[in-house]
């Protein structure tokens, strides 16, 4: 009995992801067919990735472009359309646009003498519109979850690190599974990870 449970753990072990993973894309290709009803399974998602991308080739040029920001002026005109089409806008534009935020990785100490450290991004590395002197914002994401917090820090309690975004961004959301080279199985650890865990120079402060 002990080797039969042995047996189906393990066979959970490499189902679930593929079983998860299945469903996640039926569920997108679904719900996309019900957006866009012609009938035929796919056709919907397929529909949406060229609309998308006739979209992103239409204002690329200076006319396409000057429509975007008439859209733009006129929604953030409207107070309750402002504050959620702009807070969406500027989310976007952290990943993936021209003015990226999470591009800058940091390990943040909690306290000063602490050993025990945060990872994070920094955000803005200067808060004078707000009156506050020699402080950054670090914005500090939380495991399997869309959701974080926002920290305001002294300059010398934030690290900057060499891992990149996206990587960094990986091993938070994954719980430090995934990401730094954790999940390919390699033996010797990458700079950023050894300094968060102490086993490397420490780097320059921010």
């Amino acid at each position: 009995m002990k080797t039969l449970l042995g047996y189906f753990w393990r066979g959970c072990l490499v189902l679930v992801p593929v079983v998860v993973t299945i469903y996640v894309a039926y569920f997108v290709v679904a719900t996309f067919d019900k957006l866009v009803p012609v009938g035929i399974p796919g056709l919907g998602l397929v529909l949406v990735l060229v609309l998308v991308t006739l979209v992103g080739f239409l204002t690329s040029n200076v006319i396409g472009r000057a429509v975007v920001d008439a859209a733009e002026r006129w929604l953030s005109s409207v107070p309750f359309v402002k504050l959620v089409y702009g807070s969406i806008r500027d989310l976007v534009q952290a990943f993936v646009g021209n003015k990226k935020r999470f591009d800058k990785p940091v390990a943040l100490t909690l306290m000063p003498g602490s050993p025990i450290q945060v990872l994070g991004f920094v955000t803005r590395d200067t808060l004078s519109e707000l009156g506050i002197i020699d402080r950054v914002a670090v914005y500090v994401p939380q495991s399997y979850a869309f959701a974080g917090c926002l920290l305001i820090a002294p300059r010398e309690l934030v690290e900057p690190l060499g891992a990149s975004s996206t990587d960094l961004m990986t091993f938070i959301v994954s719980g430090g599974v995934s990401g730094l080279g954790v999940a390919t199985g390699t033996s010797q650890k990458p700079p950023a990870a050894r300094t968060v865990l102490g086993l490397g120079p420490r780097r320059k402060k921010w």
